[in-house]
């Protein structure tokens, strides 16, 4: 058995850090775009703070996630020696590679202020409506949702 301060346990195992990785850039995602929809939802008094924290979240969401991609793709040519994907791991990698793309988009669309704000909301729902299918398949390929 491994010793639990052992950091050669915690680095070399063979997908732990993806398992703990992944849940920083879907909170801070999912949070990012209720905040976004929480100061649109009054056009008349937008609220600029919201607003600041639904960008901060996108772009904190846009950095985590990188990370988080690249430890699943390390976790599937360790764990399974790079075999050909099939089933729900084929999905969650297909679907994961969307996430990704739509948070990237969806954080330099929100940094580029003179796009239409309906066009930008488009995109982060379509994020969150990705990642929350990714997570779901995840959480079948853990074991959670058995």
């Amino acid at each position: 058995m491994a010793h639990p301060f052992d950091p050669r346990s915690v680095i070399l195992a063979r997908h732990a850090q993806h398992v703990v990785l992944i849940h920083f850039p879907i909170a801070l995602f999912l949070v990012g775009v209720l905040f976004e929809l929480i100061s649109r939802l009054r056009p008349s008094r937008p609220s600029p703070h919201l607003a600041t924290a639904a960008q901060l979240n996108l772009t904190a969401a846009a950095v985590c996630i990188i990370p988080a991609y690249v430890t699943g793709f390390l976790a599937w040519q360790l764990a399974l020696e790079g075999q050909r994907l099939k089933g729900l791991l084929l999905y969650h990698l297909i679907a994961s590679s969307i996430s990704t793309a739509l948070v990237i988009t969806a954080w330099w669309l929100r940094s580029r202020t003179q796009l239409r704000p309906i066009f930008v909301l488009i995109v982060e729902l379509a994020g969150a409506l990705s990642i929350s299918l990714t997570a779901h398949l995840g959480g079948f390929l853990s074991g959670v949702n058995s």
